[in-house]
């Protein structure tokens, strides 16, 4: 919360220039303790990612399970598979799409990991990066210009797993209630659009 900063200290002067050794002063502050009622409405946007999350987290397992095992779920025919591999990289990217364009710019104003230049928004570079080869040799076995490998697919799901499953951690942690009541007060999260 801004006002439990420093007085030298303010929220902006983090987000703008970056400066770390102010990001360890507001990481550094003692906080009072908050009554369930504050916790429920500091946490209720990490809740909601997670929810989010998880969904994620197990489609991303079921379709790992497959190809980790080099057999379809029973009674998932090839065309199905394939499906369910392009509609994760299709509700993933819409969920980043709307994280990026209407969930981290109200948050970046005070809070400096949802700026363009931290860690998440490059996680999210990085997983679409990994995530475009996938679509992209899905969409080939869809048309039938290329035979479904699942040790292949399970190849391109490797190359973007371990920093999906870090971001979907990484981004919860950055919006749970500790961590949210050191840049908003009480009265903003009632009023935040999200």
């Amino acid at each position: 919360m801004t006002e439990n900063l420093p007085k030298n200290i303010s929220a902006q002067k983090v987000n703008s220039d970056g400066n770390t050794a102010v990001q360890e002063q507001i990481n550094n502050i003692s906080l009072p303790r908050l009554s369930p009622a504050e916790f429920k409405l500091y946490n209720r946007l990490a809740e909601k990612m997670d929810y989010f999350h998880n969904h994620f987290r197990r489609s991303w397992n079921h379709l790992y399970t497959a190809c980790a095992n080099n057999e379809r779920p029973t009674g998932v025919s090839i065309r199905q598979f394939i499906m369910m591999g392009l509609n994760f990289c299709s509700q993933l990217g819409a969920h980043h799409m709307i994280e990026e364009e209407h969930v981290f710019p109200i948050l970046a104003k005070k809070m400096p990991e949802f700026c363009k230049e931290v860690q998440l928004l490059q996680q999210h570079k990085q997983i679409h990066a990994g995530m475009d080869r996938l679509e992209d040799y899905l969409k080939r076995c869809l048309s039938g210009t290329t035979d479904l490998r699942l040790d292949e697919m399970k190849r391109l799901i490797d190359g973007f797993g371990v920093v999906l499953w870090a971001h979907l951690d990484d981004e919860v942690r950055a919006l749970g209630a500790e961590n949210m009541r050191k840049y908003w007060t009480l009265e903003e999260m009632t009023r935040m659009p999200i």
